[in-house]
């Protein structure tokens, strides 16, 4: 049988922290602009260069952009 003790500090051990959650939003939202923009946000010489960067990739997880 498990100690009481000991589960509670397991359960403990897995808890991520609300900040780290924040900062995973953040990110997600953040890489999901920049995956669908065409030069709207970015500005065109920026937008290119992502545009170009992540080409295959935006096609491969299925962002359209052309």
């Amino acid at each position: 049988m498990t100690n009481p003790t000991t589960a509670n500090a397991e359960l403990a051990a897995l808890r991520v922290p609300t900040w780290a959650w924040l900062l995973a939003s953040v990110a997600l939202v953040t890489w999901f602009v920049i995956s669908q923009d065409n030069g709207a946000i970015l500005g065109a010489a920026a937008a290119e260069l992502v545009h170009e960067v992540t080409h295959d990739a935006r096609h491969v997880l299925g962002a359209p952009c052309h």
